[in-house]
């Protein structure tokens, strides 16, 4: 989701609730300013409803942009049957960090 839709959503104000986990976080006043802007823009949103969609709409962009780095072994061909090279770069650890984190937090979710 790009952030021009995330504000089109707000003038609507469904979201979906998958489970949630609680983060206090401190803000620079500018930025605190500009959260409060926004939410009054948007009055059916409330401000934790705002930071909350910010933060996944940048972390899905952090998630996008996250750099490819090719190394040298060849895990599959294209359909133009040049080879395409495993990631060495983050991205994989990354994968692997939020699968593991999701799990732990499923879990304890579950307890």
């Amino acid at each position: 989701m790009k952030v021009r839709e995330l504000m089109s959503s707000w003038e609507s104000t469904c979201h979906q609730d998958d489970g949630e986990e609680k983060y206090q976080i401190r803000l620079p006043r500018r930025d605190a300013a500009r959260l409060e802007a926004l939410a009054s823009l948007y009055p059916g949103m409330d401000k934790n409803e705002v930071v909350t969609q910010l933060i996944e709409v940048a972390l899905d962009e952090v998630e996008r942009q996250m750099p490819y780095k090719a190394g040298s072994k060849v895990v599959a061909v294209d359909e133009m049957g040049d080879p395409l090279y495993e990631d060495v770069g983050l991205t994989p650890r990354y994968l692997q960090l939020r699968h593991q984190f999701a799990q732990g937090l499923n879990k304890k979710k579950q307890a």
